[in-house]
């Protein structure tokens, strides 16, 4: 089953995501909690609600381009049943010596979730949307280190989330995916679903 949202504008800020549910997204902002502490002003996490399983980030998309997206989703994902993902561990690009994303690994049955991500990249190619060069790496970002932060703070950084040593470790069923579009206001990044694509379908 489809659902698609109306919009009224002709360009859409636009990606492709796996949506969490409310314990995984609770369970990250405890974690935020755990993580945060005093001076880490250089330190920009990322909100909860707004944390998502992105499989393409497409950016600014004509209107008229939604029902095809819509389209390759349903053929990216014919016949794929619904899945089983566990999000757990932290970690940071490039590393957590000197990190600058913070992040919560995902395992599980990730080979499906592969599958469904290579054929949205591919299918997408015949819209003159460019292939992702780099190899896809499953993960939720909790925080994004400012371009401001010195080495120093980076590592200080890194040495608090080794020493805490947080545990989380939430299961997950995905059985869909999402045409998501970003709205970025003053205050941050609005997310919203423009279009839904359950797995299963034949």
């Amino acid at each position: 089953m489809v659902n698609v949202a109306l919009m009224s504008t002709a360009q859409v800020r636009s990606f492709i995501a796996i949506e969490l549910p409310d314990e995984v997204r609770s369970g990250l902002r405890k974690l935020q909690g755990e993580l945060k502490s005093p001076g880490d002003n250089f330190v920009k996490w990322v909100a909860p609600d707004g944390i998502h399983l992105t499989l393409k980030f497409m950016g600014n998309i004509p209107q008229q381009k939604v029902g095809q997206i819509v389209r390759i989703l349903e053929q990216a994902v014919q016949g794929v049943s619904p899945f089983r993902l566990v999000v757990s561990g932290v970690g940071a690009f490039p590393n957590l010596g000197q990190p600058r994303v913070l992040w919560v690994g995902v395992s599980g049955e990730v080979d499906k979730l592969l599958t469904v991500q290579k054929c949205i990249d591919d299918g997408l190619v015949s819209l003159g949307f460019v292939k992702e060069m780099r190899p896809f790496t499953p993960h939720l970002t909790l925080a994004r280190l400012r371009e401001g932060a010195s080495s120093g703070d980076r590592g200080s950084f890194g040495e608090i989330v080794t020493r805490k040593s947080p545990k989380f470790n939430y299961e997950m069923v995905v059985d869909g995916v999402n045409l998501m579009r970003s709205q970025l206001l003053p205050s941050g990044a609005v997310y919203s679903r423009l279009a839904e694509v359950k797995l299963g379908q034949s």
